[in-house]
Order: C-alpha cells, then sequence, then structure tokens
C-alpha cells in the first residue's frame, strides 16, 4: 500500500508575498502537485497533507530565530496554495485526507504520522512539497528510518536553493535509496 504525503505547499512558501517564498520555483510545480494528488484521490489512496505550523510567540522555538514568522497556525499563509487549496476543501471530509500541523521540518516528527500510515498497512510513501532540501529531505530520512520505502517526485518538489536542491535529489537516490520520478 502507499501513501502520498504533500508537504509545506501553502500561502506562505509559494505565493509571491509569502513570508518565506519560494517564488516561481515552488510555483512552477503546482500543476504536477495537483496532477498527483488527484491521481491519489482517484484511486482512492491515503493522502497527508504535513503542513508546518508556528507560533511566534512560541520563544523555545528554533525556527523563530532561523526563520521570519511563516505558517502562522489559522493564518491565510499556511493554508494550502492556488488550486490544491480548492482540491482540499472538496475533500478534506474523506477518511483518505489527514491533515497534520508539523511543528518540525520532518512531517514523523512530534506528529502520529506513522501510526496512521501503519494501521493502514502502508509500506511506500510518495512526497511532494517544498522544500526538498528542507522537510522533505528531513521526512525522507525519517522514513528511511522507520523501513518506508520512499518515492519522490522530483516535478513536485522545489527550493529556495537550487544547489540544496539538486543535492537532496542525489541523496534520496544514492544515500537513502529512494525512487525519483
Amino acid at each position: 500500500m502507499k501513501a502520498l504525503i504533500s508537504i509545506d505547499y501553502t500561502n506562505d512558501f509559494i505565493a509571491d508575498d509569502g513570508a518565506l517564498t519560494t517564488g516561481s520555483v515552488g510555483q512552477k510545480i503546482e500543476s504536477e502537485i495537483l496532477n498527483i494528488t488527484q491521481s491519489f484521490i482517484e484511486n482512492n489512496q491515503f493522502i497527508v497533507f504535513a503542513i508546518d505550523a508556528h507560533n511566534p510567540s512560541d520563544k523555545y522555538h528554533p525556527e523563530n530565530s532561523l526563520f521570519p514568522p511563516h505558517n502562522i497556525v489559522g493564518s491565510v499563509g499556511q493554508q494550502l496554495f492556488g488550486n490544491l487549496h480548492h482540491l482540499y476543501q472538496k475533500h478534506q471530509n474523506s477518511d483518505n485526507i489527514y491533515w497534520i500541523n508539523k511543528r518540525h521540518y520532518s512531517a514523523f516528527c512530534g506528529t502520529d504520522l506513522d501510526l496512521r500510515l501503519r494501521e493502514r498497512d502502508i509500506t511506500q510513501i510518495h512526497l511532494i512539497g517544498v522544500c526538498t532540501d528542507i522537510c522533505i529531505l528531513h521526512t525522507a530520512v525519517d522514513a528511511y528510518n522507520l523501513g518506508y520505502k520512499i518515492v519522490i517526485h522530483q516535478n513536485a518538489v522545489a527550493s529556495f536553493d537550487p544547489i540544496g536542491h539538486q543535492w537532496a535529489l542525489k541523496h534520496f537516490q544514492n544515500t537513502l535509496g529512494a525512487t525519483v520520478v
């Protein structure tokens, strides 16, 4: 069984005026993100939206000193970007759609993602979203350590940093044994 994990494709990471935007690089992958997500919906497969969630007054969160405030819980910035937002709204009440507010880069860290996947007998995860060399990477490393087979959709991931993006794609394949399609 397989699942799709859609990571951080939000207004703050994608929109031109997003607080921590990838801008046009992130916007260019929107159609591929939509196609992959729609395919998982049509095939009645499990989809997880693992979304960065922050409180700027949280003095203990390390990202608050690394990055400007972004993906504030409940803000427009934390909403899914563009047509993905509309697709999510249309299907959000499905048993196969699950939203996780994540506190750290990895979708597994401090969440019930592993439990949700294992109770569905999922052994393979497909990763899409941003940023390739941050949240996608950390999620992939945790997935590897938990024994999941990993598929990275290279036309559905993006980063602020083109060198980091390319490095991460090689790392997924060469170090984590992921399939990059």
